[in-house]
């Protein structure tokens, strides 16, 4: 039986190649998209979300706009990354599916009530608004939650926004604060594996030899690559959010440890910053399972498989 998850997404590049991968795998029943301010404001956002999913040939899948701003702060974005509509480097049509009926809080609070207990993944790939305004409004969800495989925080590799956070936490420390204290079984994608997940000229040239899909994907990464080369001095760009939908699928492609992780709210410096305790030494007990490697050409083996496939069914 497929595995039902409900992708939580503020679209971004790495977004959609994240729902590309999801929708791409039989072994994942995507229940609908809750939409996120975060990379772009949700203007784009839930516009980008529509578009994807039209992309892959999924126009009955449900997209529900969210939150537009973080639980307490104003909104930062990252134009200076994916570009004024979040999804720059492809032209795509117009969306013509509508968005869903109601709030994204109010689909994630329905659904988890509506589904069997321990049977609905969440996958936040973008700041945690929603999915901590749904805890905080309905906590008798959280216990019905099977996971929460996210993309956010960092260690080793610190920060990408300041150099301290990364941008997800950093956008809305508030609701990480409480989805990382809520109970719910958490594994986490931060900067230090998402940074080992480099795309390579050989394989966005693969992409391009495919169909529509896979061309879409080379062109959004041809445009954020140049911001991360220049940044990091790398040869590719990391392929953040695709690493949650990986695990999903193949747990076998990453390790981590089960640690505890604090999210700090307060920091003059440290502000959205993942305290993540990786050498045990604080004696608070563990509540996320932090990845810190993954198998790199495995992964890149796995996301074109998929890939290939979801351009063949979508013609």
């Amino acid at each position: 039986m497929a595995r039902k998850i409900i992708i939580d997404t503020d679209p971004g590049q790495d977004d959609a190649v994240a729902i590309l991968l999801a929708l791409a795998s039989p072994e994942l029943e995507v229940l609908g998209l809750s939409v996120v301010a975060g990379n772009v404001g949700l203007d784009h956002t839930q516009r980008n979300a529509r578009m994807i999913c039209e992309l892959a040939g999924r126009p009955d899948l449900p997209v529900h706009a969210g939150c537009d701003a973080p639980l307490q702060r104003k909104l930062i974005t990252a134009e200076h990354v994916h570009g004024k509509t979040g999804l720059d480097g492809v032209t795509l049509p117009e969306p013509a599916m509508p968005l869903a009926p109601g709030h994204a809080v109010d689909f994630l609070i329905e659904t988890l009530r509506r589904e069997k207990p321990g049977s609905v993944t969440l996958v936040p790939i973008g700041p945690l608004t929603n999915i901590a305004t749904a805890f905080r409004r309905a906590p008798d969800i959280v216990p019905r939650v099977r996971e929460i495989v996210l993309m956010g925080g960092a260690y080793f590799e610190v920060g990408n926004i300041t150099p301290a956070a990364e941008f997800n936490i950093h956008v809305d420390p508030e609701a990480a604060k409480i989805v990382f204290a809520s109970g719910a079984a958490l594994t986490v994608m931060p900067l230090d594996v998402t940074h080992r997940a480099l795309t390579s000229r050989a394989w966005v040239e693969t992409m391009r030899g495919m169909g529509r899909i896979g061309q879409a994907v080379a062109g959004w990464t041809d445009f954020f690559e140049r911001y991360d080369r220049e940044k990091y001095g790398s040869q590719g760009a990391p392929l953040h959010d695709p690493c949650t939908i990986a695990w999903l699928l193949d747990p076998e492609l990453f390790s981590g440890r089960l640690i505890n992780v604090e999210i700090e709210t307060r920091g003059e410096y440290t502000q959205g910053m993942t305290v993540a305790d990786w050498w045990g030494v604080s004696g608070r007990p563990a509540n996320a399972t932090f990845i810190r490697e993954v198998k790199r050409d495995a992964f890149f083996a796995l996301l074109t498989e998929r890939i290939r496939a979801l351009d063949q069914r979508a013609g």
